[in-house]
Formats: C-alpha cells, structure tokens, sequence
C-alpha cells in the first residue's frame, strides 16, 4: 500500500503541473494580438457559440437586421487556428459565428433569445454528437452592456426554470474572432444536400422558421 505521503506528495506535483500549464495557457492568450473589428456605421457586432458554426450561421443569415456572417473561432490561445487543430479540442476555441446587426432592426435581447432557443446551452461542451470545448455554448461580449443582457437573461432564464438543467454558456468578453476556411462559409446554403446538412442543420432551420417566422429576410 502506498503511504500517505506519497500518495500526498503526487497529488501535489499533479497540481503544480496543472497550475502551470493553466499560468502557460493564461500567458498565451494574454499575448495573443487582439483582433479588431471594424463596425461599420449604425451597426453592432455580435460573437455566439452554440455547437457547429455550420447550424448557428444558417439560423443568423436569416434574420431581419443580421448582415454579414462569418464562421470562425474565438476564445482560444493559439494564433490564426486551422479547422483540424481546433476539432482536435486542444487550443481552447469554440467553433463561432460573428456577424454586424443592425439595432434598429433586431435587439441583442432578440438576438439572445434566438440564441438560447435554438441550442441546448445545458450541456458541457456539447451539442447532439458533437463532442468537446470547441462546440461549448458561449458568448463573447464586445460591450458592458452586452455582457449585462446575457448576465439577466441567463440568470432569468434559470430560474424561471425554462430548462431542466441550468445553463452552461460561457459568458467572457470577446478578444479574438479568426475566420475560418473559405469552404465553412455558407455552408448549408451551399451544402444542402449533404448528409449533415440533411439530419442536423435541416431540422434546426425548419424548426427556427416556424418560431420566429415574424424575424425571417423575405
């Protein structure tokens, strides 16, 4: 049997090797550049995470006041990430869509509503079969008052009891947004026939159309 001391004493290294690779990641973002958005007048900019960029980018290039949807990755600490080293779990980004609204036309509490309707924000880094931190549920707030509109709603929404588990979104303030490939962009416009598109994305968009009817472009 192992002594106490010794069992102790791993438990202790385990931790200090963990710190350090915490304090190694911290300093990595940290020294991340910051990507600078360029908001064109009269428009606002929004950066969601709700599972694969593919679905939340379909739901988005519908609505009344959205323009410009990109798919990319935020929230991780390596530079200009490609697709395979962000599916691999390991560099801290979630799969995202960053897109321009205009507030005169949609809300970010709309935007929020949408948002929380149309993904399970109560699991961990997860949507449906896609595993890992890259499908996490999250917001990148880019203004105080961004970051107080999900803080309200999340918190009502918990406890008013609308999900059976409480939220899991990550609330955190945006720093960087990288595009991805070329061939993420538009994907289901582009895409539809595909089996994915088909089985996942399709049944989502419906589903949001018959919702928010009242929102959708002509």
């Amino acid at each position: 049997m192992k002594s106490i001391a010794l069992i102790l004493g791993t438990v202790l290294l385990s931790n200090l090797s963990c710190a350090q690779s915490s304090d190694k990641i911290k300093n990595n973002m940290e020294n991340l550049p910051k990507t600078l958005v360029e908001v064109p007048d009269g428009l606002e900019v929004a950066t969601l995470g709700g599972g694969c960029f593919w679905c939340t980018e379909a739901i988005y290039q519908d609505l009344i006041g959205v323009e410009k949807v990109l798919s990319g990755y935020s929230g991780g600490y390596l530079v200009d990430p490609a697709y395979k080293q962000v599916t691999s779990g390991t560099t801290g980004h979630a799969e995202v869509i960053q897109f321009f609204y205009d507030p005169k036309l949609i809300s970010f509490e709309e935007i929020l509503e949408i948002f929380w309707s149309t993904h399970d924000p109560t699991t961990l880094n997860r949507q449906g079969a896609d595993v890992g931190p890259q499908y996490r549920s999250a917001v990148f707030y880019h203004s105080e008052s961004q970051k107080e509109k999900a803080e309200f709603y999340k918190n009502k929404l918990n406890e008013s009891g609308s999900f059976d588990k409480p939220i899991v979104t990550e609330i955190t303030p945006f720093s960087n947004f990288y595009v991805a490939e070329n061939y993420h962009q538009n994907y289901f416009n582009d895409n539809g026939m595909q089996p994915y598109c088909q089985f996942v994305i399709r049944p989502k968009v419906e589903k949001f159309r018959k919702v928010f009817a009242e929102k959708l472009k002509n």
